[in-house]
């Protein structure tokens, strides 16, 4: 089963769903997209998938330091990826892509439900 894991290292969600991955031996491959950046087509999936509001982590700390210009603009899809283009930190963390689909956010309910 080919996972891949998307978000920043250092992130606690992140840490935790690798850990609970890594202890119910699921190979991942994780992509730091602070590092890596993430292209377009990741970003239109997942929004594809999920809908751009649940990509966007609004709770987040980036998103409460973007100025309200730039809030004010992210009103559909298309305003979101461009903003997630620019400001990887806002995309929800993680993103795991499996073969039954996407999950965002760490719940491990939900991983066991995709992983049992």
């Amino acid at each position: 089963m080919s996972i891949k894991v998307f978000g920043i290292p250092n992130c606690g969600s992140v840490k935790k769903a690798r850990t609970w991955l890594e202890e119910n031996n699921i190979d991942v491959h994780f992509h730091d997209f602070k590092k890596l950046g993430i292209d377009e087509e990741h970003l239109n999936k997942w929004c594809n998938t999920l809908g751009w509001e649940k990509v966007v982590n609004k709770k987040g700390l980036t998103w409460r330091g973007l100025d309200e210009k730039v809030k004010e603009v992210v009103k559909d899809q298309q305003s979101a990826v461009q903003l997630m283009l620019n400001h990887t930190s806002v995309i929800k963390r993680p993103v795991i892509e499996t073969p039954k689909g996407i999950i965002i956010g760490y719940d491990e309910a939900e991983l066991s439900k995709f992983f049992s």
